[in-house]
């Protein structure tokens, strides 16, 4: 299935640098945490490897689109 095309107003917010509002700097910070806190325990309890490898490289997308998501959406 085709996806439509983005409209400008999409593009900007996608492309575009979103200077943090007024609180968001603590939902950063606390998203940044939890997720910290979840990488330790992964990391003390899975088995060396390629999945715990890549396990770690999607929680750093998981940190990347959760900040996405305040900047753009909040």
């Amino acid at each position: 299935m085709m996806q439509a095309k983005l409209t400008a107003e999409e593009l900007n917010n996608r492309f575009n640098y979103h200077a943090p509002k007024v609180g968001q700097r603590a939902k950063y910070a606390e998203v940044r945490q939890r997720i910290k806190e979840f990488a330790a325990y992964l990391n003390n309890e899975l088995p060396e490897g390629r999945e715990k490898s890549i396990a770690f490289t999607e929680l750093e997308q998981v940190m990347f689109y959760a900040n996405a998501a305040i900047a753009r959406r909040s």
